[in-house]
């Protein structure tokens, strides 16, 4: 029987999900330059439009259907290859009060799989060329994403490792590595393969429009609350749980961040407070249903700190994370997934393994540590193999001039601000903003700055 109440929430999760792309869209847009924020936004719209149709084509099949011998601990099947066998299924749900459509789950996984994919964009900002990212997408989604999603939450090598090792299952319980990870450790890889934008560590980039980037870490928290509730798959005290670690957890971070700023640079800034939230969602989320409260703000302090330093690591490196995805995704990511070592506790809802100081051994501890050394070495590998072929055959750089000139003139054609008109405007009139001149003096042309 389906139970209505936990099909509805994981309608909703999905929906929430789905908003968090655009809200990293006004993230990403915010943080670019005025003369290429169009084209940001697009990379991360461009991924809902591609992710979505391979995601019902193949996507959802080669994470979830049954592999096919030992192929399954690295991929899976095609036995649900355009979800038409599935849209009639119920699924029990993990509380064991009542099912969900199948459908409803492959339609709030997909969320996942755009979003990933629309992560990476944030670190090749200024420099890439549009067509190179379109073709980009969808090989990394199909080589890298669906493989690493299998692996985590399909029934792969990560999910059945404690069978063979004897350690503790590896917890994730909404993607630390199958997201965040994944998504830090291609954007490095990325970074690594175009280069240095013109100008890096010598000109200013800062962001050209701060209330976007409020904005996108608004809609970003908020849908966050279904990336992590929903992962409960049932409107249970687990989703609460995961809810409530959310909210502290973001909080704890952006605290931790503002203090990070304060002592470093005797100031506190809005870009810093919207970075640390980013940096404590991220770190939750493989955690969320698997500590308390107080272990949560213990996860979001951590990460917050941590990732304030770790974004000034690309100055010190000189590797071109445009964005800060290598700095708030895989290191939050991994600040996560290890914490749950430490933090993991037994008295969460369902119960689960603890961690080091919550009354359990090393055994979890290294767990999570394989998972994520395993997928950050893939990803990192199977990415910069992806991007050097792309470079080879059609170029993945721009042409120094169009970085000059801004992306979103040279390939859309179009501008955000429509500056031209403004400075029109400001010349047509110049007399009517000139003051009078006093009798008997001589007349000079007035000067009118647009």
């Amino acid at each position: 029987m389906i139970d209505t109440g936990n099909t509805a929430w994981l309608l909703m999760s999905a929906a929430l999900v789905m908003l968090m792309t655009p809200g990293l869209a006004f993230f990403y847009g915010g943080m670019s330059r005025a003369k290429s924020v169009l084209n940001m936004m697009l990379m991360s719209f461009s991924s809902i439009a591609i992710v979505s149709v391979l995601w019902v084509l193949i996507g959802h099949s080669l994470t979830y259907a049954p592999g096919h011998g030992a192929l399954d601990l690295f991929i899976g099947g095609f036995d649900h290859a355009g979800l038409t066998d599935i849209m009639t299924e119920v699924e029990p749900a993990a509380d064991g009060e009542g099912g969900y459509p199948l459908l409803v789950d492959a339609g709030f996984q997909l969320m996942f799989a755009v979003i990933t994919v629309a992560l990476i964009s944030g670190a090749i900002a200024d420099r890439a060329k549009f067509g190179a990212w379109l073709l980009f997408a969808p090989v990394w989604a199909l080589l890298v994403y669906f493989p690493v999603a299998h692996w985590v939450w399909g029934g792969g090598w990560v999910a059945r490792m404690h069978e063979w090792t004897g350690l503790p299952e590896v917890i994730d319980f909404a993607g630390g590595t199958a997201v965040h990870i994944n998504a830090g450790a291609a954007a490095l890889a990325l970074v690594l393969v175009l280069g240095r934008r013109k100008g890096f560590g010598s000109e200013s980039t800062r962001p050209h429009n701060l209330p976007f980037v409020l904005l996108g870490v608004a809609l970003l928290w908020f849908g966050w609350f279904g990336f992590n509730g929903g992962s409960a798959y049932a409107a249970n005290e687990q989703a609460a749980l995961a809810l409530v670690n959310t909210q502290v957890a973001t909080a704890a971070a952006t605290a931790a961040w503002m203090l990070v700023e304060r002592f470093r640079y005797g100031r506190v800034s809005a870009l810093g407070f919207a970075s640390g939230a980013i940096a404590g969602l991220v770190a939750i989320t493989p955690s969320a249903a698997n500590v308390t409260p107080v272990g949560a703000i213990l996860v979001g302090a951590l990460s917050g700190a941590v990732c304030a330093y770790a974004i000034s690591l690309k100055f010190r490196f000189k590797y071109d994370d445009a964005l800060d995805v290598v700095g708030l995704h895989m290191v939050g990511g991994v600040i996560g997934c290890l914490a749950l070592g430490f933090f993991a506790s037994s008295a969460v809802p369902g119960g689960g393994d603890a961690g080091l100081f919550t009354g359990g051994g090393a055994g979890l501890l290294a767990a999570q540590t394989i998972s994520v050394l395993g997928v950050t070495i893939y990803t990192f590998v199977l990415t910069w193999g992806i991007a050097k072929v792309i470079d080879l055959i059609i170029g993945f750089r721009l042409p120094e001039e169009v970085e000059t000139n801004g992306l979103d003139h040279e390939l859309h054609a179009e501008s955000a601000y429509a500056f031209d008109e403004l400075d029109a405007l400001a010349t047509e009139t110049p007399q009517a903003v000139s003051s009078p001149t006093p009798p008997g003096e001589e007349t000079t042309s007035p000067r009118v700055d647009a």
